[in-house]
């Protein structure tokens, strides 16, 4: 069996419902040609490697879609005529190939995933066997998700379909909200805060907003501050009371290496569609398990076969925490792939078909052509700028709004 070609599938996809019209680094609501808001940013990039024997795989690359799209195709010359169970051999050489362009990061990181997810869903299916079977079998029948919540209401709603794992997000008053969420939901969900890695909180603030998030006893707290600031990391993991998550921009075994060699993490984040691939994943995971810290794969921005990926893997090792979802996503996300999971009591069941277990279905991908994929500003209201700053256009801003919030 030989490799005969790649196509892939660019989207644009809408924003998780219930969110304003927004999408996370997107703002705007006015709509456009397509139905999706103006502004639109989350895209969901899908790749199908075919074979001379009829069988075909699908994979995603995130990361940067847009740009992953055009890796993936300057990549495929050098795996035409291949044998696409030769998975491991496949990867080292995509990853030799680009090497002269610099370090992998997370879109050589996104081309890597797309294509490598492909090759397993092809060779699961060729040997009639689910994707967690060839890496080591189950350890678990079920993956418990967590949903986001902003509002009292909505995180109500989310417990009422099954949910007992929430998370909320945001720089902008995050103590407010994690009380409101706690009081409408009770002691017994848990609650998670994601900080987004905001480089202008410095970590004493971070360990302030810490020290108080404490009562709250949350599953964890996530890139409290840049995920650049090893150093940071480290010192606010001993500092505060709550377990520190991070490594969703990260992209290979590497990465996360000396990320949990520097005490960065309790729990770490990998993206199925950046990360480098299953197999980078199941490495991941290994690192983790070795220093015992857990997994709970980011799926922000993923479309449905990364989120298949993420299943496979967490079904297969013994420090799987939980996995991120949106509970009310874009409608679209149940029509591109099938068959969409399904979540009952705050679990996925994993998937027991061949390989990966989920098809692309392309003439609903093809109805949402891509659009403007980099990120947007906030808008001058959202809290994220000091007043009279958001000209400038600077990452790190004072902190005297800040120093009046928390009390310093």
């Amino acid at each position: 069996m030989k490799i005969t070609g790649i196509e892939t599938f660019l989207m644009a996809a809408g924003p998780p419902q219930g969110s304003g019209g927004k999408t996370e680094g997107g703002s705007g609501t006015m709509a456009t040609a397509t139905g999706l808001p103006f502004g639109t940013t989350r895209h969901w990039l899908f790749i199908e490697i075919h074979t001379d024997a009829g069988i075909a795989g699908v994979g995603e690359g995130s990361g940067w879609p847009l740009v992953v799209e055009a890796a993936v195709r300057d990549l495929t010359p050098n795996l035409i005529g291949e044998d696409p169970t030769h998975i491991e051999r496949l990867w080292l050489k995509l990853r030799g190939a680009m090497g002269n362009h610099g370090m992998t990061g997370t879109v050589g990181g996104g081309a890597l995933s797309a294509i490598e997810m492909a090759l397993w869903d092809i060779k699961g299916k060729v040997l009639g066997v689910p994707v967690w079977n060839l890496l080591g079998g189950k350890v678990r029948d079920r993956i418990r998700v967590y949903a986001h919540a902003s509002t009292p209401e909505h995180a109500r709603d989310c417990v009422a379909l099954g949910y007992r794992a929430l998370k909320t997000g945001g720089v902008a008053r995050p103590l407010e909200k994690v009380a409101q969420l706690r009081e409408a939901v009770g002691p017994d969900i848990d609650l998670c805060v994601d900080l987004h890695g905001p480089p202008d909180l410095t970590v004493k603030d971070a360990m302030v907003l810490g020290r108080e998030l404490e009562k709250y006893r949350l599953l964890f707290w996530e890139e409290p501050v840049s995920c650049e600031n090893w150093e940071g990391l480290a010192r606010l993991r001993d500092a505060v009371a709550i377990p520190l998550a991070t490594g969703e921009r990260l992209a290979t075994v590497w990465e996360f290496q000396r990320l949990l060699a520097q005490g960065c993490a309790d729990i770490v984040q990998p993206d199925t569609g950046r990360c480098g691939g299953i197999l980078q994943m199941r490495k991941v995971a290994a690192l983790a398990e070795a220093v015992f810290a857990t997994m709970a794969p980011h799926s922000g921005s993923l479309g449905p076969i990364g989120e298949y990926a993420a299943l496979h893997v967490m079904a297969s090792i013994p420090n799987a925490l939980i996995l991120e979802r949106f509970s009310h996503d874009w409608p679209m996300r149940e029509l591109v792939a099938t068959p969409p999971v399904q979540v009952v009591d705050g679990h996925i069941v994993v998937p027991d078909r061949p390989g990966l277990g989920v098809e692309l279905v392309k003439p609903e991908a093809a109805r949402y052509p891509s659009g403007h994929n980099a990120g947007l500003r906030p808008d001058a209201g959202s809290g994220t700028y000091e007043a009279g700053t958001f000209t400038e256009g600077v990452q790190v801003q004072t902190r005297w709004r800040r120093a009046r919030y928390f009390g310093l």
